[in-house]
């Protein structure tokens, strides 16, 4: 249940965004695209309240058309529509494996396949339409070596002052991966934090943004010191618009999403970093992301925003 409470959640928000894109989006191979991303957003949503109500279950309440104003001018460009759905695919893959791999009844572990491969399909569309339209670069390659070496010196983890080894193929590899998503996630939050009408709310996406400045910063420098290329930067897909397309409560909400998921892929890449001083870079970007991430559940929580998601039974209660 608390999978496909959390689900309903965010293919609510999700449904609000492709949307609104669906009422900007010029390009005609682009617009297809979220057209089939709404399409099985939508069929997965009459899953999810098909099976809320065969367990009597209150269907939560998510995001709505009053969190969408679809008449609202271009906030993104189409490349940035693109990138956003091509990041949001990724995510969403990620999420719908876990479901899988944690539910126990056959039908909702068949339900978790089939959208396994819903968001396997847009994500592999998203990246080839990136890849032709030139909108994909290729992460830093390496000579590939002449022989297998192993590792002779406990220095290769630890030597982290003075002349440091090269960066490995698997820390560029997080480095570059990380950098590109937080470029994407940087723009959208710029885009919300420009059309915000809640001085709050406003000012917690402004931190937001010194906070993916900061980590792209640091991300950065561990390329650029051993003169590997860097993702393109996105700030310049995002319009000059004032009006807001969605809520404060949905924008405030899909930032925190976008900082959740970063803490997932900077421990994932601190544990596979073997330069110590590296792994520690990733350890500070996810506290900070933490940060935010609870900082803006507080303001979720001071505004009401934020349903309560499924509670065990108090049995202490019940016993006395």
């Amino acid at each position: 249940m608390a999978n496909l409470w959390t689900h309903y959640i965010r293919e609510t928000l999700s449904i609000c965004v492709n949307k609104y894109m669906l009422h900007t989006i010029q390009d005609p191979e682009i617009h297809s695209l979220f057209q089939t991303a709404l399409h099985y957003s939508l069929k997965h949503i009459d899953t999810l309240k098909a099976l809320f109500k065969k367990e009597k279950f209150p269907i939560p309440k998510g995001f709505t058309e009053e969190d969408v104003n679809l008449e609202a001018p271009p906030l993104f460009t189409d490349v940035l529509c693109l990138k956003s759905l091509y990041m949001m695919s990724t995510h969403g893959h990620n999420e719908m494996s876990l479901s899988f791999t944690t539910s126990l009844r056959p039908d909702i572990v068949d339900f978790y396949y089939q959208c396994n491969l819903n968001a396997m399909e847009i994500y592999k569309k998203t990246k080839d339409l990136l890849i032709s339209k030139q909108l994909y670069q290729q992460p830093p390659t390496y000579i590939t070596p002449n022989k297998v070496e192993m590792i002779k010196h406990y220095h290769y983890v630890t030597d982290v002052f003075g002349k440091q080894r090269p960066i490995n193929t698997i820390e560029s590899g997080h480095a570059y991966f990380n950098l590109h998503k937080t470029f994407i996630a940087k723009a959208m939050i710029l885009g919300f934090s420009r059309v915000s009408k809640n001085q709050n709310v406003r000012a917690l996406l402004e931190k937001s943004l010194q906070v993916k400045n900061k980590h792209i910063d640091v991300f950065s420098s561990l390329l650029t010191k051993d003169n590997l290329h860097l993702p393109q930067s996105c700030e310049t897909e995002v319009t000059n618009s004032n009006i807001s397309p969605f809520s404060d409560r949905l924008m405030l909400l899909q930032t925190g999403f976008l900082f959740g998921v970063a803490v997932t892929y900077y421990n994932a890449a601190l544990i596979a970093s073997m330069r110590a001083d590296i792994s520690a870079h990733y350890e500070k970007a996810a506290l900070d992301s933490l940060w935010i991430y609870s900082r803006i559940g507080k303001d979720m929580i001071d505004n009401h925003w934020m349903e309560q998601p499924p509670q065990a039974d108090d049995r202490k209660r019940l016993d006395d």
